[in-house]
Parts: C-alpha cells; structure tokens; sequence
C-alpha cells in the first residue's frame, strides 16, 4: 500500500543535518548554527521528491549529545529509527569513528537503506582508503562524497540543482525499497475485472469534511487498477444500490463501526469484509491480529485492554476507538474490561505485562514500518493483537464470516 516515504537524517552534532533538510526541500525549515546541539527534538518536514513521491524529511539530535538532557534528546533521535523507511547518517572529516560506527550498525540491524553521506568534502575529501572501508563494513550502504554547503552556495541563481546527487542516491534507494516491498494488492484472487464492489462508507460526526477517510479511498483505487467497479454509498442506501444490481456484487466492504447493521443487509452468499481488515492484509499483520482475536474469548473480568490509535483526531461520542470499541467489547465479552488508550506515535505504556491484549486501529495514517515497530514490540512482549475490524466483527458474531474473504 503506498505511502509517503520517511528519510530520517542522523549524525553526530555539527555534521549539517538541518543544512541537508535545508538543501532538500529548498527552504529554511531547520535552524542552522554553529553552536553544537542546536537541534533538539526530531523535526518533520513534508516534501515532494521527483521519482520518489511525497517524502517526510525527518532531522534529529546529534547522536553525540551529552548530559542527561542530552540523553534524552539520543534516545528521541534512536527512537526515530523505527520510524523511518529511509536512513541518511553524515559524516566527515575524512573518519568514521566508533560512535558512528555504531550508530550505523543500529540503523543496519534494523534493515534501513542507508546513505552514508561524507559531508564538507570542500574541506576534507573522502580518501580513497576509507571509502573501501566503508564499503567493506557496511556494503549494503550507498556512499557519497559532498558538501552540503557549497551546495546550497551554487544552488543561487543556478538552474541545475545542486542537490542532484542527493536525490539521486535517494532515488536509488527508494526504488530498492520498493522492489523489496512490492506485493500483491489486497484484493487480488479475490475481485476480477468487471466485478462490483460495493463500498459502504457511514459518514457520521467522525467523518472528515468533504473526504473519505484513506482506507476508503485506497480501497476504490485498488478496485479501479483490477478495472473492477467500486460502488460508495452509505447503510441507509445499500439495500437499494443491492438491489439494482443485475447480479451480486463479488465482495463487499464496510467500515467496522457498521458490520452489525451492514451484515444483516447483506446474504450471507456474498462475502462480506471491513475496510480495517483490508489494511490489516495489506500492511502485513493478517494473521497476527487473527489469532489475537480469538483470545477475546479468554479475557476475565477488570482485564486490561491496550487500544492503539495511529491518528490524533477530536475525540466525540461516535469515536470508533474510544467509545464504540470498548462498549461492544464490554458488551460481547460481558466483562467490566478496563482501556487503556495510546493516541498516534505515542510510546506503549512500560507495565506491558499489566495488559490481558491490546487493539490496533487499521494503521492508515503511519508507515507498515511504523506499525510494524509497535505490533513486533507487543508480540515480543507476548500480548495477543487484534485489529479494530476484527475485533468489532468478533463483537457482532460475524468473524469467521469477515476473514474467510481472505483464506
């Protein structure tokens, strides 16, 4: 499923980070100055890369930072790296000490396409000795030789961009990660050309004005590149929009919030899913959230629950999350259940073990990297994962109907 590519630019202090964000997207987005650690928190910047798509530049804290705010700041920058989809790590002076080897081995355990970027190459070049070097410890790794600084002085009132060599190694890298990322789209095997697809959107106090919410929208193209036929409406609409069909609809799909109502409208000889258990396909957690699902019959009562929002949205009576999961969980289960809520990228709770299962939300608004950074951490921890989906068809005894789209 594509998404917007996230590039985190690492370093120790004083090495031009906020200057490579600056060269990047052409404008004075970080604060640039020689005082070391002028960078404190992460800083994003959003930004289109031609060959690339959109982008999010992310510039952290030196890796070298010091004292205990220092360390603070390290562990935000180290936190960044399950992030990210991209890694840029500069350095220069002609050495590549041990802290940076490090730091990269980090980057490299985690398998991030890394650009190792050798910074004010004007003063120093990169010798001929240490680039084998380098090759030789991180061969995965592309390699570049560059000043930023001299970059951004020709950048002015010159045509060709100076960055170019920046964005090419970039491009490379991209284009790598796709081909390794690339697989099949959710509904192929299961919707073929010609075939309705019928798309039931509620649009409710939650629903974002004048828009469908991403998962609806992804959903629809996905259907258009099979040259199948997607068709939108609402609940109160579906019985009619099924009944003008000439012949059935080959799946429908409906946000979970309706499953009750749309699963009654709907014969069961059409098969029937949600839109969050099409993101739970796509981003790679089917079968995890499956069996965390299943485990919804074992909790007890005062049972914790961890629910995992990806989004940060105004909270109101019809929220999805905080309202109308919980109340049908309560509701299935018959437990007095205790929530525990984590709005986007927020850090997971450290008492994990205090938690009888946790549920994620379908993840459309953060990187498969992002989620996938949280949902390992939880299944380290041994806490059983459902979805949103899965666990509201659970909840309305429609499950195994809701998933057998898939198998």
């Amino acid at each position: 499923m594509a998404q917007e590519l996230h590039i985190g630019i690492f370093g120790k202090r004083n090495q031009g980070k906020s200057s490579l964000i600056n060269l990047l997207t052409g404008q004075s987005t970080a604060i640039v100055s020689e005082m070391p650690g002028t960078t404190t928190d992460p800083v994003r910047k959003s930004c289109e890369i031609f060959g690339i798509g959109k982008c999010v530049l992310v510039d952290t804290a030196g890796f070298d930072d010091e004292g205990e705010v220092g360390r603070l700041r390290v562990e935000k920058t180290r936190a960044v790296a399950d992030r990210i989809d991209l890694a840029v790590l500069l350095f220069s002076g002609d050495t590549f000490d041990a802290a940076e080897q490090e730091f990269a081995g980090f980057l490299q355990q985690r398998a991030l396409p890394m650009l190792l970027l050798h910074n004010k190459a004007d003063r120093t070049p990169l010798s001929d000795s240490c680039r084998v070097w380098l090759q030789q410890l991180f061969p995965t790794a592309a390699l570049l030789d560059f000043s930023v600084e001299k970059a951004l002085e020709e950048r002015e009132g010159l045509e060709e961009d100076a960055a170019l060599p920046v964005f090419e190694k970039l491009r490379a890298l991209a284009s790598a990660l796709e081909k390794r990322n690339t697989g099949a789209s959710v509904l192929d095997g299961i919707v073929s050309a010609g075939d309705a697809v019928v798309l039931v959107c509620p649009i409710d106090s939650q629903a974002p004005r004048d828009r469908l919410i991403l998962p609806q929208v992804m959903m629809a193209r996905q259907c258009l590149d099979l040259h199948a036929l997607p068709l939108l409406c609402q609940v109160e609409e579906l019985s009619a929009l099924l009944s003008s069909l000439h012949r059935s609809p080959a799946l429908v799909i409906t946000d979970s919030q309706a499953f009750r109502q749309v699963s009654a409208l709907v014969p069961a000889s059409i098969p029937l899913t949600g839109f969050s258990l099409c993101m739970a396909r796509g981003k790679g957690h089917f079968e995890t959230y499956v069996a965390g699902t299943r485990h919804l019959t074992r909790l007890q009562e005062d049972d914790k629950v961890l629910i995992l929002e990806s989004c940060t949205h105004q909270v109101n009576c019809q929220d999805i999350g905080r309202v109308k999961l919980p109340a049908a969980l309560r509701r299935a289960t018959g437990k007095n259940l205790r929530f525990t809520f984590v709005a986007g990228l927020d850090p997971l709770p450290d008492k994990l073990h205090d938690f009888a299962m946790a549920v994620q939300c379908g993840g459309c608004m953060v990187s498969d990297r992002q989620l996938s950074a949280r949902i390992e951490l939880l299944c380290s921890a041994g806490i059983p994962v459902s979805n949103y989906g899965m666990a509201l068809a659970w909840a309305n005894g429609i499950f195994e109907r809701a998933v057998s789209v898939f198998e």
